[in-house]
This record gives structure tokens, sequence and C-alpha cells, in this order.
């Protein structure tokens, strides 16, 4: 299926907002959005404290990265599409509370098990900023007439992908101002500038309210599908197996629920016609399984196997950020994502083939050398990843469509943390590493198969794409 223009829709002559897109809004898009990525990276350098404060070991401290995945590969798309039914405003207000609760609740709390739950609500609160954005921008192009206006989306991309990198620094800058409570601590001042800055500058809108209603089994079984494969992929063991019926039963009712529903919270039917969109969803669950990988068993292995500080393994990983904010900076508004791509899986590649040389005895310069070319792919692969979703979704389902993008990318995340389990075990040595950086050099292959085969990239972004970036 060809990507959807938008019909544009001029402003009205009684709307107040600026005749171009209203840049208020891109703080708020910005700030929500990347709630989610600083939490997830932020957590790789206090694993190994909050293990020594609650004497876990990686094991059980894996929970802390897998629970909010968790929450959020299955939240997404469902506030997804609660926000293309009831507008962004609402669930981004709602969303970001959330989030300043889970950060008091994560700073006082006493055990690893209150700190997980605080981890669950944190994914649930951070589902609604990225959906919240997307539909903001699809509702200023209709408002405009202009689509994507102004080039936001690539600042959406850019700092989405950036703040990823940067969550280790500043997560281990923290860690050394105040411990491991610090990274929860910071959800409340950012919470309260969302939710001030969500209920000033926002538009409020009509809910949609189409005959067929919510689609609430449609959800539910979803959510089971999604939480039986995720925690399956947690504990790839024997006694989890009759999660894989459980899977197979709830995936089956999903199919012939959406099927039979006038308005399903998944529309199979274009799904299923829509390729590139499917091919967009496997490109980024294989980009994410390396960066995800990447993030925690590198990091993991700096303050292990090469015995740094936090707060040194999180300054190693600096050149990472600056790369990936110099790349995104100089290709963001290039139209074209193909080519990102190419040379995303290119340089990720290459990346994994020297984490199979790194050791104990390695140089700070080739620490840095790794976290630098790292950070090529960092910069080009989610922004090329989320323009093509741009250009291929919906423009009704924008929402649910950007959700489903970061459950793909969230799937990713926790195969990388089952990859990282299985190979590290008891602690982060060098032998893991290598073993962890062959699984990454298997999902940076097949990222490059699914470029290559894909001809419909080649579209995006030519004078004859109607949705075309401005």
């Amino acid at each position: 299926m060809t990507a959807r223009a938008i019909s544009p829709e001029p402003a009205k002559a009684t709307d107040r907002r600026p005749a171009g897109f209203d840049r208020r809004l891109i703080a708020p898009m910005i700030l929500g959005a990347v709630l989610n990525p600083i939490n997830s990276s932020m957590i790789a350098v206090a694993l190994i404290p909050i293990g020594a404060a609650f004497g876990a070991p990686p094991s059980r401290t894996a929970w802390l990265v897998s629970a909010l995945y968790l929450a959020t590969a299955v939240g997404q798309p469902v506030v997804g599409r609660l926000v293309d039914r009831y507008g962004p405003r609402r669930l981004y207000l709602v969303g970001t509370a959330l989030t300043g609760i889970a950060g008091v609740l994560g700073t006082v709390a006493p055990s690893l098990g209150v700190l997980v739950a605080a981890r669950v609500l944190l994914g649930i609160g951070t589902c609604a900023g990225y959906p919240a954005a997307m539909s903001l921008l699809r509702h200023e192009s209709r408002r405009t007439g202009q689509d994507n206006p102004g080039g936001v989306l690539t600042a959406l991309a850019i700092s989405a992908q950036t703040v990823s990198a940067v969550g280790p620094t500043l997560g281990g800058l923290l860690i050394g101002l105040g411990g491991w409570h610090t990274i929860f601590a910071v959800n409340i001042p950012l919470s309260a500038a969302c939710l001030i800055l969500g209920a000033l500058r926002m538009p409020r809108t009509a809910p949609t309210t189409p005959g067929g209603g919510l689609d609430l089994p449609g959800m539910t079984l979803f959510a089971g599908l999604l939480s039986a494969v995720l925690l399956l992929l947690m504990n790839p063991r024997a006694g989890y197996l009759w999660l894989l019926p459980v899977a197979v039963a709830a995936g089956a009712g999903l199919v012939v629920r959406e099927l039979r529903t006038a308005d399903p919270f998944l529309d199979l039917r274009v799904l299923g016609g829509n390729l590139p969109l499917i091919a967009t969803y496997a490109r980024n669950l294989l980009t994410f399984t390396v960066s995800y990988a990447w993030l925690y068993g590198y990091t993991q292995w700096l303050e292990e196997g090469r015995g740094l500080s936090a707060s040194t393994a999180g300054l190693i990983l600096l050149p990472l950020f600056l790369t990936a904010i110099a790349v995104s900076a100089l290709t963001g508004r290039r139209r074209g994502v193909r080519g990102k791509l190419l040379v995303g899986a290119g340089t990720q590649l290459a990346a994994c083939g020297l984490l199979l040389v790194v050791g104990p005895a390695s140089g700070t310069w080739l620490l840095v050398v790794v976290a630098m070319l790292a950070g090529v792919p960092q910069g080009l692969l989610g922004l090329a990843n989320q323009n093509a979703l741009y250009h291929q979704a919906d423009p009704a389902r924008i929402g649910s469509s950007a959700g489903l993008l970061r459950t793909f990318t969230y799937l990713g995340a926790m195969v990388a943390a089952a990859a990282s389990a299985a190979t590290f075990g008891p602690g982060a040595d060098t032998a893991g590493l290598h073993a962890l950086a062959l699984v990454m050099l298997t999902s940076a292959v097949l990222l490059l198969l699914v470029v290559l085969v894909d001809r419909s990239l080649r579209r995006i972004g030519t004078p004859t794409d109607s949705t075309a970036p401005a």
C-alpha cells in the first residue's frame, strides 16, 4: 500500500492560533516524548548500584528494565488509540501526572519490589507522550494545510534518539550527586513541567466517537498476547512454556475479534495490506534489539568487566551522544530515508564487530571510538524509521500507529534484555560481552537485509511523494 496523503484543511478565521505551525507546542511535544527514552537509558548505569543496595544479582535487577518495557510495549498502542479517539491533550496530561507519581514512589522505595512497581507505573505514564506528539503533528497539518510544517518531525526524532544516548551520562552524574534515588526523583520536576506546558499550550479537541465504540475486547486480547510473549522472552525456560499456548490463544482471539468489529483497535485489514509499514515495524524491532543490547550490555561491562564507576561509564558513553546529535542534525532535514537506513545499518555492523576486540585491558581511546561509532546508527536509524511511519500510516490512526512503532522498540529492548541475561549470567564479563556482540551482529545483518529488499523506501522523500516533509 502506498503512503496516504492528507487532505489539507485551511485554518479557520476564528482560530486564534498562528496561521503556520504553532511553535508553542514544540516544548510540550518534545518533553513528553522523551520521558520514556530518558528513563529507559538512565537506568543502565543504576543497575549495579541498585543491586548492591538491595543485595540483588543482575538476574533480579533486570526486572527494572523488563517491567518498564512490558508496561510500555503493551500500553503505547492502547494509549495511542485513546489519543486518536479522545485527543492528545487529555491523555498527555493524565500520562505525565502518572509519571510524577511514579517518580515519587521510586524515590522513597524501600525494596526492589516497590522499585519494580514504580517502573511499571513509569512505563504506563510515559506511554502518552509520543503518540500525542505525532497526533498533534497531524492536527497541525490539517489546520495549516502544511504537511509536517517547519521540520518539527525532525526535531522530535532528534530529541527522542539523542536523549537515549545522553541518559547514561545524565544518570551517572545524578547517581554521583545523590545516589540511585535521583534517577527516579528527576521525574518529579519533568512531570510538573509537562503538566504546566500541556495545560497552557495544548489545544482542546472534541472526541471522535465512531458508531463501533471503543474496542475494549481487542485491547484486552492485544495486551494478553503481548504480555505472554514478553514474559516468555524474559523467562525463556521450560517452566514458562505454558505462556506459549496463552499467546497463541490470545493472538487467535485478537484476529477473529479485529476482523469482525466495525471499529477495531488494530485494523488488521489495513495493516495487512500496508507492507511498507510492516517492514518499518520489523526494522524498528531489529534496530532497537541492537541499540538496547548495546546500551545495557556495554554499560554493564564497562562497570563490571572494565571496573569503571557509574559516573565514569556514563562519561565514556558521552561521545555516543555527541555523535548522534551531530549525525541527526546534519541529516535530519534530508527527505529520503533509504540512504539513512543503509548507512545506519552498515555502521551498526561495524560497531558490533568492534565489540569483539574490546577487553579488560582495552585503552580508554578504544572505548571512546566504539562509543563514537555506535552514535552514527543511533542518530540515523530511529529518525529514518519514524519518518517512514509518518508517511506510511493511516492519518486517522497516527496515534495508535506511532504507539505500535514504540511497541516494536520495546520488543527489541526485551529481546536485548533476554540476550544480555543469557550471555552475562552471574556477571557482566568480557566473554559474555563477546557472546552478546554475536547476537547483535545477527540482528544488524537482518536489518540490512530488510532495508535492501524494501523498494518502497525509494519513494519516500521524492517529488512524487505527497507527504514529503517540508
